[in-house]
């Protein structure tokens, strides 16, 4: 199974291609393609699947996805906060 993440767009460089942007996630910036979202803005959520922008989505619905996220109960007998260490 895969999980694509949401992300806010923090930089867009149009100058290359393909378009790269940094998207931040909780803290964590990565260098992710955002080509396939050619109508992205600084500031909007996106989700991104192995290092591409693959859809926006609003700020509701990505804080929401989030959230979910975080809620997931890790079936290994870790914490969530050990799991996010690794």
């Amino acid at each position: 199974m895969c999980l694509a993440v949401p992300g806010k767009v923090v930089e867009i460089d149009r100058s290359i291609s393909p378009v790269m942007g940094k998207v931040d996630f909780g803290g964590v910036r990565k260098d992710v393609c955002l080509d396939w979202v050619p109508d992205v803005h600084l500031g909007d959520y996106v989700i991104v699947h192995v290092g591409f922008a693959i859809s926006t989505l609003d700020e509701n619905e990505a804080k929401e996805t989030l959230r979910l996220i975080g809620e997931i109960e890790w079936d290994d007998g870790r914490e969530e906060s050990e799991f996010r260490k690794e």
